[in-house]
Formats: structure tokens, C-alpha cells, sequence
């Protein structure tokens, strides 16, 4: 008999659950967005004092890792596109390495930026 296929161990399994992790993030990051948006259009002296705040090592921190957030939900979904449009190839693992350091790169730079 043969062994059963073991498909959360494959490295598209892991590439679907960066991009749902990663999309999830995402969306739990607008509110705080959207409210740092409202308080630059109605008070500014409480924009001065988040914008303060936002200049800590902590919240740079937490912003490299929404950059890799966003960096990892964009590879993931380049990856989905051209598993949409384009033929399959036997390279995909390749691609999802591709898209996964490009990721990395992108919070990197930002974190180089950053401190």
C-alpha cells in the first residue's frame, strides 16, 4: 500500500496559511489605522502625542513586522495570481521561496530604515 499524502507539511499549504496569517494581521491592524486617521482630523495635539509615541523602539518594531506582514500578503497573493493564470510548473517550490525571501527583504530594509 502506499503512504497517505501528507498535505500540511507541503510548501503550498505553508504559503496559504503565511498569505491567511498574514491577511488576518492585516485586518486587525485597520481599525487601529483608521483611528489614527480620525484623530488627524479632528485633534491635532493627540496626533502630536501618538505621533510621539510611534517614534519608540517597541512601535518601530511592531511596524517592521507589519511591513512583513503586508510584504509576506503580497508575495502570497503574486503567488496566487500566477497560480491562477499561468501554467503550472514543477518550480513552484522555488516560487514560494522566491516570494518568502522577497518578503523578508522587504521587512529587512524596513527595519534597516527603522532604527
Amino acid at each position: 500500500m502506499s503512504q497517505p499524502i501528507t498535505t500540511r507539511n507541503h510548501p503550498s499549504y505553508w504559503a496559504f496559511i503565511v498569505h491567511r496569517v498574514s491577511g488576518v494581521g492585516l485586518a486587525c491592524f485597520l481599525p487601529v489605522h483608521l483611528y489614527v486617521i480620525g484623530l488627524a482630523i479632528k485633534d491635532d495635539g493627540q496626533l502630536d502625542s501618538f505621533l510621539s509615541w510611534a517614534e519608540t523602539l517597541p512601535v518601530k518594531l511592531a511596524e517592521t513586522g507589519l511591513v512583513l506582514l503586508l510584504a509576506a500578503h503580497m508575495a502570497g497573493g503574486l503567488r496566487v495570481l500566477a497560480i491562477e493564470f499561468l501554467p503550472w510548473r514543477d518550480s513552484q517550490k522555488t516560487l514560494i521561496a522566491i516570494a518568502a525571501g522577497v518578503a523578508i527583504a522587504f521587512g529587512l530594509l524596513f527595519l534597516l530604515r527603522a532604527i
